[in-house]
């Protein structure tokens, strides 16, 4: 079971990257759950999917330095990475956007249910990146 909690958060970081999207939702249950980084919670595949529309509508991220670790019953995972971005087109309640690049360090929580992806919990330092993106902080 480790080993294939593992392999599913590994996988979900891969298809991120690779920007396929259909592939990266369905790594997802039907009724996920969303906790967005110092925000509310978002439940099911459907508002995750338009969660990751505006995301990158108004983000080009790549995440590198992806470590995985996972419960020994292969029910929960963790990982802890470097976002780097470009911050494209304004996101509500944020900073105008003009380009500006970023690189951030961040993690995430998870809990895996019937080989998907059932909670992902994003975490990073929000006015670190308004400092980097040049806003107010």
């Amino acid at each position: 079971m480790r080993d294939a909690a593992f392999t599913l958060v590994k996988q979900y970081y891969q298809t991120f990257n690779a920007g396929d999207m259909p592939a990266f939702l369905d790594l997802l249950t039907d009724d996920v759950i969303h906790d967005i980084n110092q925000g509310g919670r978002e439940v099911g595949k459907e508002a995750f999917a338009a969660f990751m529309l505006r995301m990158n509508q108004c983000y080009e991220e790549q995440l590198i330095d992806i470590e995985v670790m996972v419960s020994a019953d292969g029910q929960r995972a963790a990982a802890e990475f470097v976002v780097l971005g470009r911050y494209l087109d304004n996101d509500e309640g944020l900073p105008p956007a003009r380009g500006q690049q970023y690189r951030l360090p961040a993690g995430a929580f998870f809990e895996l249910r019937d080989s998907r992806v059932a909670r992902i919990s994003n975490y990073y330092n929000l006015n670190d990146w308004l400092e980097q993106v040049g806003g107010a902080v």
